[in-house]
C-alpha cells in the first residue's frame, strides 16, 4: 500500500493538463468546447500526445488558435478542418477513415489474414507427404512383427 501511495505522488504531477490558465477563455461553455478539442488534437512535435497534455511551443499556440477559432464563432468541425488544411489528417488523435486512410486502417488485418493462409497451406502441404512404397523385405518385416 505505501508503494501505491508513493508512486501516486511521484506520477500526479505528470497528469497535470497543459494548458495555462492565461489561455483559458471566460465563456465557461466554450472552455469546455476547447478543452474537448484540445484532446481531439495531436500535437505536431511530440506526435503521441494531445495538444492539451503537451508543453511543447507549437502545442500552445494551437491551443491558443483553437480558442480564437471557437471565440469569432467557429464550430467544432470547423476548428478540425482548419488543423486539417494545414497538418492533414495525422493532426487528429482519431484519423479520419477515408481515402488514402482506408489502405491503412485495412493493411493490418490484411495482411495477418494472408499469413495465416500461407501458415494454413503450408501446414496442409506438410500433412499430405507421400511415402514411397515398400520393399518385399520391409513387407516381409512387417508381416513378421504383426504376427508376433
Amino acid at each position: 500500500m505505501r508503494v501505491l501511495v508513493i508512486l501516486l505522488a511521484l506520477f500526479w504531477p505528470l497528469s497535470a493538463q497543459a494548458v495555462q490558465p492565461d489561455e483559458m477563455l471566460s465563456d465557461p461553455v466554450l472552455e469546455a468546447r476547447a478543452q474537448a478539442l484540445d484532446h481531439e488534437l495531436r500535437c505536431v512535435l511530440c506526435r503521441s500526445e494531445s495538444i492539451a497534455s503537451s508543453n511543447a511551443d507549437w502545442a500552445a499556440d494551437a491551443r491558443v488558435i483553437v480558442r480564437e477559432l471557437l471565440s469569432d464563432g467557429a464550430s467544432d468541425q470547423q476548428v478540425k478542418d482548419f488543423f486539417v488544411a494545414r497538418y492533414g489528417d495525422y493532426v487528429l488523435m482519431k484519423p479520419r477513415v477515408s481515402g488514402a486512410n482506408i489502405a491503412l486502417w485495412l493493411a493490418g488485418p490484411v495482411l495477418f489474414l494472408l499469413v495465416l493462409l500461407a501458415l494454413v497451406l503450408r501446414a496442409r502441404r506438410r500433412g499430405v507427404a507421400t511415402a514411397d512404397p515398400l520393399s518385399a523385405d520391409e513387407l516381409a518385416e512387417v508381416e513378421r512383427l504383426t504376427r508376433d
